[in-house]
């Protein structure tokens, strides 16, 4: 008995893991992040708070409470606090990848059934190439497009983001159906994440790219186009930059 006291006082707690957090903040920092992640009223991340902790400090402290439970990472998934909730998916994305196959489906399901709270562009990225798409590489990817029809700005990015984990296989057809599916949504967030992904597909495979930018360049939003391009040469940036996207019918 005395035995699993002393376990259970050892047991990692969010608590914890917030109180090492504070210990780490940086006002400077957190007045930058603030303005970095568009906090102000009507932007993407109004009202996020920032402790102001680098990132190497952050993974540090993931190593340090790598055995918090999922009831507690579900408290610091919680917060108001951005740090906690990066904290919180460092910690779920490397338990994903320790996992045995039983643990990464609990693992899967609690992170979609949390997804509200992976709401800012750099904690979808940290988190949903390595838990969901990971997961679905071997697997049906239906709900990719479930994800990707979502009202919520964070999903579709999860949607698009995940087929990264696909595209370092050398398999490009999810992230060029999703591409074209999230080609007029109306969120810069998104054409940036859009055109990330197609600029991973060229790197692998440049032909593929130029299939589809032939095919689907005129239609992409701006931004999407130009991070698609970057690695080709400038003559070809050109090329597809100067190709006028077409004009929208007015509905009858």
């Amino acid at each position: 008995m005395a035995a699993a006291a002393r376990n259970a006082a050892a047991a990692p707690t969010a608590a914890a893991a917030r109180r090492h957090l504070r210990g780490l903040a940086d006002p400077e920092a957190a007045r930058v992040a603030r303005w970095f992640f568009k906090t102000g009223p009507g932007e993407y991340g109004a009202g996020d708070r920032f402790l102001g902790i680098r990132a190497a400090p952050m993974r540090a402290a993931a190593r340090r409470f790598a055995d918090l439970p999922l009831g507690q990472i579900e408290r610091l998934l919680a917060s108001p606090w951005h740090e906690d909730r990066s904290l919180a998916l460092l910690v779920l994305t490397g338990r994903f990848r320790r996992a045995a196959a039983a643990e990464r489906a609990a693992i899967v399901r609690f992170y979609l059934a949390h997804a509200d709270r992976v709401n800012n562009w750099d904690l979808v990225d940290l988190s949903a190439p390595h838990i969901l798409g990971e997961w679905l590489a071997d697997r049906p990817r239906g709900g990719l497009t479930r994800l990707a029809a979502s009202p919520n700005l964070w999903e579709r990015r999860i949607a698009v983001l995940a087929t990264l984990a696909f595209i370092r296989r050398g398999e490009f057809g999810d992230t060029l159906r999703l591409a074209r599916r999230l080609r007029d949504d109306p969120h810069d967030l998104l054409h940036k994440a859009v055109g990330w992904m197609l600029r991973e597909v060229g790197k692998r495979d440049v032909a593929v790219l130029r299939r589809f930018l032939d095919a689907h360049g005129p239609r992409l939003p701006r931004t999407a186009l130009r991070y698609a391009i970057e690695r080709l040469r400038p003559a070809e940036r050109r090329r597809y930059l100067a190709r006028e996207r077409p004009t929208r019918r007015p509905k009858r």
